[in-house]
């Protein structure tokens, strides 16, 4: 089975006040979401893990991602637009998130259709995020919006399931590293980098385009850009060796020590440093860098600081130690999943704990109007979320 590996205490429940709003200017202030699943709230429904049973994990259960009106069913399959998600900062600020797991920098269709950051429209309802944006703003009075792009450009998911496969079929002795594989080195050429940079950037643009036609000055809103968290520690960081499936069977992490190095130091730095290019490339005025890349470290998945909840002697996601002794990035599953309630596409995404935490970081955007760096800055829960800091 191990070569079918694909990868494709207080809930705080994502509402909406209830004031009226009327659009650009005035009437109840807005943080709207757009991007990918590192902002849809993509495995927001599990906190923590435990590979003896769901329930001790399962902090939203089965309507997790379902944000029709209703609360029935996902608007748009597959985009996983949790609950939990870091567009409802909640108080007197209204949130709406439009971002859509899977999604690229341009819309794509397929077995499932994902809205990218353009205007995309097939006359049959399916609509890019940048219009939906604008749809959206002209009628409600939008502040903030938060923008996490890029990964999917660089297809991430490939990266992962290549790295994971080699370490599924080759020997401790003679490891097969996906850092050199072809398919993956393809990703990070310059003119590959060259060209996702460009992408962004339009992106970005778009966001502007829909902001100006929705009667928004440049001045009267922001743009918060995220950069991408680092999912795994550097092979010296995981608390399971590399000999052995152990690091895959039990802790879901199967990456060789040498792939994880090269992952945080080589792929993750490339995509956030192209990110951060595409802002500048742009030409926006009105940006900010909420800077993402070490929010996780110390909660990674397989970090030795944490653990499953049977390696912890905890029994449930409600007991006030879990956020801190459980980990903020999903399991990395394969075809096992088949018969149970997790989605592969969950995997290596910020969970509950993870999707909280960045809420808090926009939170913190908003409320003192400017970006920085996002980490941990504490034990426990305040107000449902674990303690973040923007320095």
């Amino acid at each position: 089975m191990f070569t079918s590996l694909l990868l494709a205490a207080g809930t705080l429940v994502a509402t909406t006040p209830a004031a009226h709003a009327d659009g650009p200017g005035s009437g109840t202030p807005y943080v709207v979401t757009v991007g990918d699943s590192y902002i849809s709230g993509e495995a927001g429904r599990w906190a923590g893990s435990s590979n003896n049973s769901e329930a001790p994990a399962d902090a939203l259960g089965a309507h997790a991602y379902h944000d029709n009106a209703a609360g029935t069913a996902e608007v748009i399959p597959r985009c996983h637009r949790s609950k939990s998600a870091e567009a409802y900062i909640g108080g007197a600020v209204g949130g709406l998130n439009l971002a859509c797991s899977g999604a690229e920098t341009g819309t794509t269709t397929g077995d499932n259709f994902k809205p990218g950051l353009d205007f995309y429209d097939d006359g049959a309802g399916h609509l890019g995020q940048a219009k939906l944006l604008q749809q959206f703003a002209a009628t409600h009075n939008v502040k903030q919006v938060v923008a996490s792009i890029g990964g999917n450009d660089f297809n991430f998911a490939s990266i992962v399931t290549s790295c994971v496969t080699d370490f599924l079929l080759s020997p401790s002795w003679f490891p097969d590293y996906c850092k050199d594989d072809s398919s993956v080195v393809a990703n990070f050429t310059a003119a590959n980098v060259t060209a996702v940079r460009a992408k962004v950037a339009t992106s970005f643009q778009n966001i502007r385009t829909a902001m100006r036609n929705a009667g928004y000055a440049d001045n009267a809103w922001t743009l918060v850009v995220q950069t991408y968290p680092s999912p795994i520690p550097a092979g010296s960081g995981f608390r399971y060796g590399q000999t052995g499936y152990t690091r895959q069977s039990v802790g879901g992490c199967g990456f060789w020590n040498a792939d994880a190095d090269w992952a945080n130091s080589t792929a993750l730095a490339t995509i956030n440093n192209t990110v951060r290019a595409a802002i500048g490339q742009s030409g926006l005025t009105n940006t900010r860098v909420l800077e993402l890349s070490s929010a996780f470290n110390g909660r990674r998945l397989c970090e030795k600081t944490v653990g499953l909840y049977e390696e912890v002697g905890l029994s449930s996601w409600t007991q006030p130690t879990a956020v801190d002794k459980t980990e903020w990035i999903n399991q990395i599953r394969t075809v096992t999943t088949i018969g149970s309630n997790y989605f592969i596409q969950e995997s290596i995404h910020p969970n509950y704990w993870g999707q909280l935490a960045l809420r808090n970081c926009v939170r913190q955007t908003y409320d003192l109007n400017r970006g920085g760096t996002c980490t941990i800055s504490g034990t426990g829960l305040v107000n449902g979320e674990p303690r973040m800091t923007l320095n």
